[in-house]
């Protein structure tokens, strides 16, 4: 399994976001208004995930009453930090799609100043879920020995 790369995400992100753009073009004046903390969970997931992650660290590196990490529980959590950081790029390419609609017409739909809220809501929160994802997946890798010592 290799680790996520950021070029990877950048495209997912860009794709959504150039889908979300086009579907609120063709069906924003029939949406209802969006809750202002729709992306709120994403931000929690996020901070669920740092928590791990440091925990996942310090079980890695074996550092003393930390206990030692199972491989299978290694692997899921690796699962687990690239599927979040693939929502993550996804949600942010969706929420960045919306802002970028939103800002030009916020005059032109009476929704649009509390959709404008709930975009830069989920478009935080879905940076700090990649983050914090790929920052789960940095700390499952295994400390390599340094070189020329057997």
């Amino acid at each position: 399994m290799r680790f996520t790369r950021p070029r990877d995400l950048v495209a997912i992100a860009a794709i959504a976001g150039l889908l979300a753009h086009l579907l609120l073009r063709l069906a924003y004046d029939s949406l209802p208004p969006l809750p202002q903390l729709a992306g709120s969970t994403l931000f929690v997931i996020a901070v669920v995930e740092v928590v791990l992650a440091f925990s996942m660290r310090a079980r890695v590196q074996r550092r003393p009453g930390a206990r030692a990490v199972q491989p299978l529980t290694a692997a899921r959590t690796v699962a687990l930090a690239k599927a979040s950081s693939v929502l993550g790029a996804l949600m942010f390419g969706a929420w960045t799609g919306l802002l970028i609609f939103i800002l030009p017409v916020r005059d032109s739909f009476p929704a649009a100043s509390n959709d404008l809220v709930a975009g830069v809501i989920g478009t935080i929160s879905a940076l700090a879920l990649t983050g914090a994802a790929l920052w789960l997946e940095h700390c499952c890798k295994t400390p390599t020995d340094a070189p020329g010592t057997d």
